[in-house]
C-alpha cells in the first residue's frame, strides 16, 4: 500500500475562496480527484478514470493562507478497480497548527489506451493504520456492491 501514497500541498488563495474567505468545497474535491489519480496511477502503473466519489466529509475549513496537505493512499482493490483514501489537512504555518479538514474515499478503475479496464494487484496493508483501512474497504466494497444491485 505504501507504493502507492502521495502527497501534495497547496497553498490557499484568495480566487479559490469563497465571501467567508474559505476554500471552494469544489475546489478541494478538484485536489482530491487528482491526488487520488496519481495514487491509483501509481499503484496501477497504467492509466486510470475516477468511477465514484464514494464518500466526502467536510470536518472543518481552510482559509486564505493555509496549506492544505493531501494523502492518498490506495486501500483496497477489486479486478480493475482500486479504492483510494484521501485525507485533507490545513495547516497554518505560523502556529504549526493541524487539523483534518475533509476525508474521502474515491473509487478509481484502471484502464488500458482504448479505454478498457485492465486487472490492477491487490494491495498488502503493513502498518497498523494501512491494515485498518484495508480491512474497512472489504465492507465498504460490499456495501458499494450491494448499493450498485438496488439501483
Amino acid at each position: 500500500m505504501s507504493k502507492s501514497r502521495t502527497i501534495q500541498s497547496h497553498l490557499v488563495l484568495p480566487p479559490d475562496t469563497n465571501h467567508h474567505l474559505s476554500i471552494f468545497g469544489g475546489k478541494v474535491l478538484a485536489y482530491i480527484d487528482e491526488v487520488a489519480a496519481i495514487a491509483s496511477m501509481k499503484h496501477a502503473k497504467s492509466e486510470i478514470v475516477t468511477a465514484a466519489f464514494d464518500s466526502v466529509e467536510f470536518k472543518s475549513p481552510a482559509y486564505v493562507g493555509d496549506i492544505l496537505e493531501l494523502e492518498a493512499i490506495v486501500t483496497s482493490t477489486g479486478t480493475t478497480s482500486m479504492e483510494v483514501y484521501v485525507k485533507v489537512k490545513t495547516i497554518n504555518f505560523r502556529t504549526g497548527e493541524e487539523r483534518i479538514t475533509t476525508e474521502s474515499f474515491v473509487t478509481n478503475v484502471a484502464i488500458d489506451s482504448k479505454s478498457r479496464p485492465v486487472a490492477v494487484p491487490g494491495v498488502f496493508p503493513e502498518t497498523d493504520e494501512e491494515k485498518e483501512l484495508y480491512e474497512k474497504g472489504l465492507l465498504r466494497r460490499q456495501q458499494r456492491i450491494e448499493k450498485r444491485k438496488k439501483q
